[in-house]
């Protein structure tokens, strides 16, 4: 590798010593966040910002803990790659009630530390290899994952020993549908909501290791598109057995409506869970009575296509008991917000996440001008009116808590987080990650006649009048967006770029932020939309940029866009001539329920739709040079995906090249991303004929 790629690697992408998960705790004095201690150190430590007298303060060093840290457990670290954390050390952390207690895992134990001035740090015992801690309001008892079970310490289980999964997310939550968690204190610190995940009806997916065929393979359960989800139960349990019962399920129609998307208490100790029905063009807020289960409606959210899940934060009850809830624009301009059913922004504000409660009004992120960009936005609910907190160029999100604001701008070249206290100070918590290492001026173009975001990256220092080979280097899937003004995400473009291409991104219709019908042009179909846009945006843009020489154009992508990489050699010889296509999920059939169905529906209903979609009928058509890649042990988009098309080629006489790496997951973590780059760049070289 060269020094950009090794930087990469070992920088973890320019992450580490970067502050992340970052919350306020005890009404603001306290900055709870995690970092490791430099660019190259990749263990994270829990610190804390005291906002009053701006010292930072770590309280817990993964590495005096354990220095001889052991495997995590199997739930923790498929957890890990839901959320797509790739930080060693202290990967999460959860505040007691009063945000003065911390409660982490560290390889299977428990600890809790307490804000005090000293950091009073101490291990909690636990009952086997433990995951998810979360204290309760005070910090007196702490409830976590072991063996499937959920405990409770100081004391003991408290779920039943029924086979089922208790305290954790389904698969199908923390990867599509924005949950993460499976249990919760009530406001009280008395009473736990716990989730009751039942698998068995699932299909189980296998994982061995090639090298090292002396271990046994690990399965799972994965719910495959057009099969059973897992059996999702809400449970409210009473560890200290008072109450008329110990347990008492939560009572919805779960028939119709079988994905919990969130579920918390309210203050006043009811409990709000948010459910969904399997195709999520419903989405129902619901308020539950803890002690007898039983539920009410509190807003109804539809569409005819899918309901957007891309604004977080909805749907809610605002403090007053009005409801908010998301809602496309009367013109079909904007994604916006509603209250009690009655829209409350315009085709001016392109709202992508709510984020709470500031001095009365809500705080909300969202799109003023361009799609690439982000402010931060002061709303009122009874007007409507927009005041700016962030409004620069750039990305701008935003935490608040007890009139205390953490603001993170990502613009130019660098990422600033800024503290405003309510007495008008500012305060900046340390950031010890390497600098990026270019400064990059993406060619943002809104191009064709759908106005698809695109970018063109050139090498630095190009000559204008010296042709160069085309690199398209894209996702395009639902959900998404490769075109923004985060200085982070065009590093890796710049240095293809230097590498003697013309690197373009598109974000074709079917992405996210851009308005509600470029999103939901992926209705009941990837493949056609996105190539479409791919190559109309590669040709407008062609006629704009006289450099760009079309008679070499190469493709690489990840995931979805390690799908589009492969179509495009399969269906658009003409115009693409090489593709590297990584973790490419090459049949949708044998792709996750929650996400696949929400664009395609059920492939029992629609098997025209999915064969439409699928690659392996394409594999006799190859004539261009096909480069493939998987991680062995990715459990989102299973290697199956790529070992079938390999076969398919295989069996069709189709030469191409297939790269299997033992061991490696969905996220590539420790510097394999980059060792991929680098193969990629000599695939290139070559089959594109640069010098």
């Amino acid at each position: 590798m060269d020094d950009y790629l090794r930087l990469s690697a070992s920088t973890a992408r320019f992450t580490h010593g970067a502050p992340r998960a970052l919350s306020f705790g005890d009404d603001g004095r306290l900055l709870w966040f995690l970092r490791s201690t430099g660019a190259i150190d990749a263990f994270d430590s829990l610190w804390v910002l005291d906002t009053a007298t701006g010292e930072e303060i770590r309280l817990a060093d993964p590495r005096e803990l354990c220095p001889e840290p052991g495997p995590l457990p199997t739930a923790e670290r498929r957890l890990r790659e839901r959320t797509r954390l790739v930080a060693a050390g202290i990967g999460s952390y959860a505040l007691s009630g009063d945000g003065r207690r911390a409660a982490f895992a560290l390889y299977g134990r428990l600890y809790e530390v307490t804000a005090d001035g000293t950091g009073t740090l101490r291990e909690i015992p636990a009952a086997g290899p433990a995951l998810d801690p979360r204290p309760n309001a005070d910090g007196s008892r702490t409830a976590y994952v072991a063996d499937d079970a959920l405990y409770v310490a100081p004391g003991g289980r408290v779920s039943p020993d029924d086979g089922a999964r208790w305290g954790l997310a389904e698969f199908t939550a923390a990867e599509e549908l924005g949950r993460s968690r499976g249990h919760w204190w009530s406001p009280d610190g008395n009473t736990l909501l716990a989730a009751r995940v039942d698998e068995s009806a699932l299909r189980r997916r296998w994982f061995a290791d090639p090298a090292h065929p002396e271990l046994p393979a690990e399965d799972f359960a994965y719910p495959e598109a057009g099969g059973p989800n897992a059996d999702v139960q809400l449970w409210v349990l009473r560890p200290d057995g008072t109450g008329t019962r110990t347990r008492t399920r939560i009572d919805w129609d779960a028939e119709t409506y079988p994905y919990v998307s969130d579920a918390g208490w309210e203050s006043a100790g009811e409990i709000l869970l948010t459910v969904q029905d399997r195709l999520q063009r419903t989405v129902v807020l619901l308020s539950a009575d803890p002690a007898t289960g039983r539920t009410r409606e509190v807003s109804r959210t539809t569409h005819p296509l899918w309901v957007d899940p891309d604004v977080g934060g909805t749907p809610c009850r605002l403090p007053d008991g009005r409801t908010l809830t998301v809602t496309d624009t009367p013109s079909g301009g904007a994604r916006g917000l509603a209250v009690d059913g009655v829209p409350l922004t315009g085709d001016e504000v392109q709202v992508r996440r709510v984020a709470g409660i500031h001095e009365g009004r809500l705080l909300i992120e969202a799109a003023l001008r361009d799609p690439a960009e982000q402010q931060v936005l002061l709303l009122d609910t009874t007007t409507g009116e927009t005041a700016p907190l962030a409004d620069g160029p750039g990305v701008h999100s935003v935490t608040a808590s007890a009139g205390y604001l953490l603001l993170t701008s990502a613009g130019a070249d660098r990422v600033c987080r800024t503290v405003r206290t309510p007495d008008g100070r500012e305060l900046t918590p340390a950031d010890l990650s390497e600098p990026l290492p270019y400064r990059v001026a993406p060619v943002l173009e809104r191009v064709t006649e759908h106005a698809v975001p695109t970018a063109l990256v050139l090498p630095r220092g190009h000559v204008p009048g010296r042709r160069l080979p085309v690199l398209m280097d894209s996702y395009g899937g639902p959900g998404a967006q490769d075109i923004t003004a985060d200085p982070r995400r065009w590093q890796h473009r710049q240095w293809w770029a230097d590498q003697g291409f013309a690197v373009v991104t598109v974000d074709n219709r079917g992405t996210a932020y851009v308005s509600p019908a470029h999103t939901h042009a992926m209705y009941r179909g990837f493949s056609q939309v996105t190539l479409d846009d791919q190559v109309a945006a590669l040709h407008a843009l062609a006629a704009r940029h006289g450099d760009l020489d079309l008679g070499r154009v190469g493709i690489r992508g990840w995931s979805y866009g390690g799908y589009l990489s492969a179509m495009a050699v399969l269906r658009r010889p003409d115009v693409f001539h090489a593709a590297a296509a990584g973790a490419a999920p090459t049949d949708f059939r044998q792709y996750d329920t929650a996400y696949t169905e929400r664009y395609l529906g059920l492939p029992q209903d629609h098997p025209d739709v999915y064969e439409r979609d699928s690659l392996l009928p394409d594999a006799p058509k190859l004539s261009r040079p096909l480069l493939l890649v998987t991680g062995l042990a990715d459990d989102n988009v299973h290697p199956s995906h790529t070992l079938r098309l390999s076969q398919a080629l295989t069996d069709a006489g189709r030469p191409h090249q297939l790269l299997a790496l033992p061991g490696v997951t969905h996220m590539t973590p420790n510097g394999t991303r980059e060792k991929i780059m680098a193969l990629e760049l000599e695939f290139f070289r070559r089959e594109l004929g640069l010098a």
